[in-house]
C-alpha cells in the first residue's frame, strides 16, 4: 500500500511509520497537521501518485478539535478512490456520524487503543485501502446506544446472520462468496433479503451496508 499519516505526536507518527514500512508497506508522506495533510495529498494528485489510504488522527493542531476529521471528509469527498482511516483517543459521535455520511467505501474509524494490536491495526488499514469498512465495536456501541433490547435480527435466517457478520468484518460480497463458497449471485440475493428485512430502502444507497452493520453489531 501507499500510505500517508498526518499525527501530530511525532512518537506515534513515527510508530506507525516504521510498522507499516517494516511489513513492506510504503508511507509515502507523514505530517503533524490538517493544513499539511491536505497539500501532500493534492501535490500527490497532481503528480498522478494517490496514496491508496490516509491514516489521519481526529484532533490536530492548531485548536486540537476537529481539524483532522474534517480534513478526512474533505478528502473523501474530494478523493473517493483513498481510503481514509481515523484514529482517535476517545468515541467522537458527531465526527463518526459526519465521517460516515454519504458513501461508505474505503472508510474507518479506531480508537487509538486499537494500534497497539498491531495485526488488527494493520487488517484495518487494509481493508480500508482496499476499499473495506473497520469501525471499532466501541464506535459503534456509542453510536447506537445500548437501550434497544429487541433483536432486530431474529427475522434473519442463519446463512443471512452468517452474510451479515462477514460484512461486519469489511468483506465485499465477493470475499463473502468465497468465505461460503457459494456464487456472487447467491451472495447479492442474502444482502438484499437483509437489507429489506432489516427495513433498509434503496433511497438510503451505499449507506445501507453499513447501516447492517451496525445494526448487527449492536445486536
Amino acid at each position: 500500500m501507499r500510505v500517508v499519516i498526518a499525527e501530530d505526536s511525532v512518537l506515534l507518527r513515527e510508530g506507525l511509520t516504521r510498522l507499516l514500512t517494516d511489513l513492506g508497506h510504503d508511507v509515502v508522506a507523514g505530517v503533524g497537521d490538517a493544513e499539511a495533510l491536505l497539500k501532500t495529498v493534492a501535490d500527490l494528485a497532481a503528480q498522478d501518485t494517490l496514496p491508496d489510504v490516509v491514516v489521519a488522527d481526529v484532533r490536530m493542531p492548531p485548536t486540537h478539535t476537529d481539524e483532522g476529521v474534517r480534513a478526512a471528509v474533505r478528502l473523501r469527498r474530494d478523493y473517493p478512490q483513498i481510503g481514509v482511516l481515523v484514529l482517535s483517543q476517545y468515541v467522537e459521535e458527531q465526527y463518526a456520524t459526519e465521517l460516515l455520511a454519504g458513501s461508505t467505501r474505503g472508510v474507518g474509524y479506531l480508537l487509538k487503543d486499537r494500534v497497539a494490536e498491531v495485526r488488527e491495526f494493520v487488517d484495518a488499514v487494509v481493508r480500508v485501502a482496499q476499499g473495506g469498512t473497520a469501525l471499532d465495536p466501541e464506535v459503534v456501541a456509542q453510536l447506537l446506544g445500548r437501550s434497544r433490547k429487541q433483536d432486530v435480527l431474529a427475522g434473519l435466517t442463519p446463512r443471512e446472520r452468517e452474510v451479515l457478520g462477514l460484512m461486519a468484518e469489511g468483506r465485499t460480497n465477493s470475499a463473502v462468496a468465497k468465505q461460503l463458497v457459494v456464487s456472487d449471485g447467491a451472495v447479492e440475493k442474502h444482502v438484499s433479503n437483509i437489507f429489506q428485512k432489516l427495513g433498509l430502502s434503496p433511497s438510503d444507497g451505499d449507506h445501507r451496508r453499513v447501516l447492517a452493520v451496525l445494526t448487527y453489531l449492536r445486536s
